[in-house]
């Protein structure tokens, strides 16, 4: 069965090329892939090597964990599952963290703030016509 090893505290140069080359002297690899950084391109200093075989897997964790890479031990353990919070029904918000109501600017002042609408001047008296 496949096991997926955690590999971190790589140094920012590191390659996949070289993780496979690093674990294969200890059994067969699927994959190595080092993690990077959506925008940027850059690693983020981590990756995930997966074996064919969880001894062999093992056998690499014994012997890689705490080895020197470019002056930096590396910290090499089996990888565990992502862990996500439970997600309720409905979602969250998002928005832009603005006061609630019209999504306007908030007008503090004399009025009474927030809420939106008006401009901000005093409630208008409604006009008496006749008599």
């Amino acid at each position: 069965m496949p096991t997926k090893i955690y590999v971190g505290n790589l140094p920012w140069r590191a390659t996949d090329e070289q993780l496979t080359s690093m674990f294969s002297a200890h059994g067969d690899v699927t994959e190595a892939r080092i993690v990077t950084d959506r925008e940027t391109g850059r690693s983020r200093g981590f990756a995930f090597v997966t074996m064919t075989d969880a001894s062999q897997a093992q056998s690499a964790i014994q012997a890689i964990n705490g080895a020197s890479m470019e002056g930096r031990a590396l910290v090499v353990n089996e990888a565990r599952e992502q862990s996500r919070p439970p997600r309720g029904p409905g979602g969250g918000g998002g928005g832009f963290g603005g006061p609630r109501g019209s999504g306007g600017p908030r007008r503090d002042g004399p009025w009474g703030g927030g809420g939106g609408g008006g401009d901000g001047a005093p409630p208008r008296r409604p006009r008496q016509f006749g008599g």
